[in-house]
């Protein structure tokens, strides 16, 4: 089956390498107006995955990542029109100049040509990642879990009977059916069709493509993300943004899962943040110091530090100042992004040049790291690693340089 799949992928990224931009994007304008057709089928197809998730157990963050209603249905679409009014990336120069023997060289930007995308209870990554790879010239094989296969087939084929309607190879978007292991694993090696992977999940996905994979990846890793509150802090802004860090949507990898606050603000700010966030069914796990600020706390331990919750739960530190937050972060931190919350111009500076990750954020919430929110119209992936990308990737990410030479019968 892979084979199958990963010969008619490699046969469509031939045809969407020579496309044109304005047909590539005259098709995502069609394949949103696909989704918001298929709406009703999308719905039904989704309510059979929360049916079928609700009577194996499934639960909070991964529960709400499926779940789908007209208003996520039609922000998928929003989002495929945002992505297509984006410039095209392809054939874009991005350097030349003239060789020692006239011979003219230009670096241009190109498609990967095959990017496969692993994912877990995430239906509208079905939307986001083939609108990105179609936009940027290349073909896209999607395999999502098993909890959202009915609302993932219904999302696919919407999309692949626009591309049809465009003129555009409907193979340029094909969904792997098979959810099993040996599936996925076979995906992870398929050297002759695949050019990119990018898993979105959990840690168990990203171990077993650690392990497994032989194709090139890039990383969506954890977000185990940090908000340092500094003793130079705005406090209202500081409970603000901690507020909204955590508890805006706490089962994405951009929510906040720990608080370090200074020991100079803490006696005035622990109070009123616990306060808030306990308001907000946030459960509270904090060191000694601040317990005895907030007795309502539980108590952290070592793994609390460590976890990436994707729930209603923090950790919280009082530090003695910007270093010990610091090393916090390095020991801890994933690499995806962290906060600092200050006035002072000198201790951001520190942070930001001290913190070595993909996103760090001065005086604003971490919830900004996202494609959409960073004028990409979407993501495909959230990059920890440092090659090919990191950060939020769009559609620049998905394309690589060449250089084109052009000459008048030079010879070395």
């Amino acid at each position: 089956m892979i084979e199958e799949i990963g010969r008619r992928a490699r046969e469509a990224s031939h045809a969407l390498r020579q496309s044109t931009g304005e047909s590539r994007r005259q098709a995502l304008l069609g394949m949103a107006t696909g989704v918001e057709e298929a709406a009703p089928a999308v719905l039904e197809a989704n309510l059979a995955d929360m049916s079928q998730a609700d009577g194996e157990g499934i639960t909070g963050a991964l529960i709400d990542r499926l779940r789908l209603d007209e208003r996520r249905i039609f922000a998928m679409a929003a989002g495929l029109r945002s992505v297509a009014s984006l410039p095209d990336p392809v054939g874009r120069e991005t350097g030349g100049w003239s060789l020692y023997n006239g011979v003219q060289l230009h670096r241009v930007r190109v498609p990967l040509g095959v990017v496969a995308v692993i994912y877990e209870a995430r239906p509208n990554v079905t939307a986001d990642a083939a609108g990105l790879c179609i936009r940027s010239g290349n073909a896209v094989i999607l395999r999502g879990s098993s909890y959202a296969l009915r609302s993932n087939m219904a999302i696919a084929r919407a999309i692949r009977q626009s591309l049809d309607a465009a003129g555009l190879p409907s193979d340029g978007v094909q969904l792997l059916e098979d959810t099993s292991r040996e599936g996925a694993k076979a995906l992870m090696q398929a050297t002759e069709w695949v050019d990119l992977l990018v898993p979105r999940g959990g840690p168990g996905l990203i171990a077993a493509v650690q392990a497994d994979a032989t194709v090139p990846t890039v990383i969506d890793g954890a977000g185990n993300c940090h908000v340092y509150v500094d003793a130079a802090a705005d406090l209202e802004k500081a409970l603000g943004i901690v507020v909204n860090a955590k508890v805006q949507r706490p089962g994405v990898c951009n929510a906040a899962e720990t608080l370090l606050v200074h020991e100079a603000v803490a006696e005035k700010f622990l109070g009123e943040v616990a306060r808030a966030l306990m308001a907000e069914n946030v459960e509270l796990r904090g060191d000694e110091h601040a317990r005895e600020l907030v007795p309502e706390m539980g108590e952290a331990t070592e793994e609390d530090w460590a976890t990436e919750y994707l729930d209603l739960i923090m950790a919280v530190r009082v530090v003695p100042g910007i270093d010990v937050a610091i090393e916090h972060v390095r020991r801890y931190g994933t690499g995806h992004t962290e906060a600092i919350v200050t006035d002072d111009r000198v201790a951001a500076d520190r942070f930001v040049a001290a913190i070595d990750t993909a996103v760090v954020a001065v005086n604003a919430s971490t919830r900004f790291t996202d494609g959409e929110e960073f004028g990409f119209g979407a993501e495909i992936g959230n990059s920890t690693q440092k090659l090919h990308v990191r950060g939020p990737m769009g559609l620049e990410s998905l394309t690589s340089e060449r250089y084109v030479l052009y000459g008048d019968g030079q010879v070395r």
